[in-house]
């Protein structure tokens, strides 16, 4: 079995096979042997996915695997969104049958009420919510709202939250996320502040108008291209995200990392850090099993993916 199903062309896995059989070797006598002149292109691209490592060496099978089967999963994730969402034009044109005029695709809604309002006449059915705010409880709670949408959590709703990591520094906001999280809507942290964003089924939008003024009402977006393009840059952020018993990362733990991104070798990393080279390493140790990397060079590239560094 070839590894062309995980998205690897031939070229590739020639090149990824020949560095795990003879890790270290000069990349001209592998382009001599498998024939293929471009070996340092390849190696780059390699090197981007994460199973060849700065050393050009070949992370082992079983990692190697594990991250092209990740990669494939999402970007299958992605094309099954995409078609999914080829089946709103059936909803639009059965409400243009409906009204006798064209659908809006792009609706401005004034003020937070009206908004809530639309949320919630839309959600009421939805079977997926993801949504980044900047705070776990918002100054418009409503008991009675929250209540409903536990319900439907336990019935089955899929719900997905990102809320500023600086909210959750307070006691009350951390507990009431935890208890959310609890009950079926899952919360990771963002590092920074987040723009409001509701996704509905993947479908519906809704985008703050004035980010300065969350007052000010949304912008209901239901055109398939913007929507599917706020639906990726949510899926990026929510894999970069931390989990909210993840503990934070130390300034030391940053500055290691930052080292591990621009240090081929530890004994030069540990001297920019200004720690032992045993410390260094037991840091690097934590971090990539943080990470769940297999080698340095994958959590450096995990952690640049997550926005630590």
């Amino acid at each position: 079995m070839n590894l062309a199903s995980l998205g690897l062309t031939s070229e590739q896995e020639r090149v990824y096979r020949y560095f795990l059989r003879a890790p270290h070797s000069d990349p001209e006598d592998a382009a001599a042997e498998l024939g293929i002149r471009h070996v340092p292109a390849v190696l780059d691209r390699l090197r981007t996915l994460g199973i060849v490592d700065s050393e050009l060496s070949s992370v082992p099978p079983r990692v190697a695997v594990d991250l092209l089967i990740r990669r494939r999963m999402e970007q299958t994730s992605r094309e099954l969104n995409q078609l999914s969402a080829a089946w709103d034009i059936v909803r639009d044109l059965t409400e243009e049958q409906r009204t006798g005029r064209p659908v809006e695709l792009v609706e401005r809604i004034e003020g937070v009420a009206n908004v809530n309002r639309r949320i919630q006449e839309i959600s009421s059915s939805s079977k997926e919510i993801m949504n980044t705010k900047n705070q776990a409880r918002n100054f418009f709670h409503d008991d009675e709202r929250v209540a409903r949408f536990r319900r439907r959590l336990s019935a089955g709703l899929a719900a997905r939250t990102l809320v500023s990591e600086e909210c959750l520094s307070d006691p009350e906001q951390l507990a009431y996320a935890r208890e959310q999280h609890a009950l079926g809507d899952l919360h990771r942290m963002t590092t920074g502040p987040n723009r409001k964003l509701v996704l509905l089924d993947r479908s519906v939008a809704f985008v703050q108008i004035d980010p300065a003024d969350p007052l000010a009402g949304a912008l209901m977006i239901r055109q398939p291209g913007v929507v599917a393009t706020l639906v990726d840059g949510f899926e990026m952020m929510w894999a970069r995200g931390r989990d909210l018993n993840e503990p934070p990362l130390t300034a030391v733990e940053r500055q290691v990392l930052q080292a591990l991104a621009l240090y081929d070798k530890d004994e030069i990393a540990a001297r920019a850090v200004n720690i032992s080279l045993r410390k260094f390493r037991m840091h690097v140790a934590e971090l990539m099993s943080r990470l769940g990397a297999g080698n340095r060079f994958q959590a450096a590239l995990l952690a640049k993916d997550r926005g630590w560094i």
